[in-house]
């Protein structure tokens, strides 16, 4: 998206009277410093907490004192099928039908429960293509997922990585270690949003690739989901799973989310484990032997809703679906793109954005790479109100979220990295 952006507030401020989105900032709590707002700039990390979340949680505690167990079914939001107030409004975020998604567990163990489903490596087909510097949390799943299959995960994992002196890892080397491994790939696991670079992924190419060679396709969508518009059941995608505390604003591990195409829900071939809340519903209090998954995402679940955790999760979708997210998308790339414009003209510290600058291949996070002096200009932003977020070796990420940021927030963030002088590199 080409726009002539200007380097002052008056511009910045024209901006933010045209936003249409601008009065959602209001719908959330803003840490503060020295009497006023921070520059919030750590909603990929933590999103903030929506006003509304105290008035639905004590309307669950009112329930709980006024109907004890029998909330269940006489609560206002009734406990037993809490989980399905989410459906609707998780089946637009992702592009999904709203019998393949379902709010539930949380991120990590999503991910390897629905391993469990979609890696069942036999013969010459037991490896696992990743991309290199995944989310440790990530690493670890498919490392132990492998392990539990009997494999060493230096033969079974294929790494993914950039180019040497690059920071992206290409597309069409993606594809091409894909068609490489062909009938010894049993799943494509990648981050949908890289969590260090911000770097997207093209998940439907990615997903047509693997389908090609045999394999199954599957996402953890961490930093994609309430972030970039996607069609997962269009795009064939086999499975993904998402937390709900970074851009959908749920509260520090809140409950996460699955989706599982259609196509596989239904099938009595695909293994799952067994727990309660994905058994049947209509036999659920039959009390019997005999797992009887339900025919959609559902059957993923294990216990039954930690109702409490999901309030948040109400009252977030709810303003995230208000804003809607085409018009979140648009924001997105116009408020990160001034990010990027502004700066670039910040000649005094020594880094580089080694976020993709193509709109179409990030989301709204940008990823400084700093050679020297990053820790100490990250503590110096943090002691003048703005909240950033620190990568080990040397990265400071900054996300302009378009449901609370505003195009204010961006360049009083510029001001202060400008303000920034004298650090001593010692």
């Amino acid at each position: 998206m080409s726009m002539n952006y200007e380097a002052s507030l008056a511009y910045a401020q024209e901006l933010d009277q045209v936003d249409t989105l601008y009065s959602f900032r209001t719908r959330f709590h803003f840490p503060q410093h020295q009497g006023k707002d921070v520059i919030y700039m750590c909603g990929n990390s933590l999103g903030l907490q929506p006003r509304s979340v105290e008035y639905l949680m004590q309307q669950e505690l009112k329930d709980w004192a006024k109907h004890g167990v029998e909330g269940h079914f006489n609560a206002a939001n009734p406990w037993f099928s809490y989980h399905h107030i989410f459906s609707d409004r998780l089946a637009k975020l992702v592009g999904a039908k709203k019998e393949e998604v379902v709010a539930t567990n949380t991120l990590t163990v999503n991910l390897h429960l629905l391993m469990i489903s979609f890696y069942r490596p036999e013969g010459n087909r037991y490896k696992i293509m990743m991309e290199a510097g995944a989310f440790p949390s990530d690493q670890y799943a498919v490392e132990t997922q492998v392990r539990m299959h009997g494999y060493d995960p230096a033969d079974a994992i294929i790494e993914i990585a950039p180019k040497p002196g690059k920071h992206i890892i290409e597309e069409e080397d993606i594809l091409k270690a894909i068609e490489e491994a062909g009938d010894s790939l049993a799943l494509v696991m990648f981050g949908g949003v890289n969590y260090y670079t911000g770097q997207y992924f093209n998940l439907q190419q990615i997903t047509a690739a693997a389908h090609k060679v045999g394999a199954y396709a599957g996402y953890d969508l961490a930093h994609a989901a309430g972030n970039i518009p996607m069609q997962l059941h269009d795009w064939d995608v086999d499975f993904a799973c998402w937390c709900s505390y970074k851009y959908l604003n749920s509260g520090p591990g809140g409950v996460g989310g699955i989706f599982v195409h259609e196509k596989h829900c239904s099938n009595p071939e695909i293994f799952r484990l067994g727990g309660w809340w994905g058994n049947d519903e209509k036999d659920r209090f039959k009390m019997r032997k005999g797992f009887v998954p339900q025919h959609n995402a559902g059957s993923w679940q294990m216990s039954n809703a930690p109702v409490f955790n999901m309030v948040a999760h109400n009252a977030a979708l709810d303003i995230h679906d208000k804003a809607g997210m085409k018009a979140l998308r648009e924001k997105s790339e116009l408020l990160t793109g001034y990010a990027e414009f502004l700066l670039k003209q910040v000649k005094h510290l020594s880094f580089e954005i080694i976020t993709p600058s193509d709109p179409s291949r990030r989301g709204c996070q940008l990823s400084l790479l700093f050679a020297d002096k990053g820790r100490e200009v990250f503590d110096a932003l943090t002691k003048n109100g703005v909240i950033a977020d620190w990568r080990e070796p040397n990265v400071i990420r900054i996300a302009p979220v378009p449901l609370y940021n505003t195009f204010e927030d961006v360049y009083r963030f510029y001001e202060i990295l400008l303000s920034v002088n004298n650090i001593d590199a010692s």
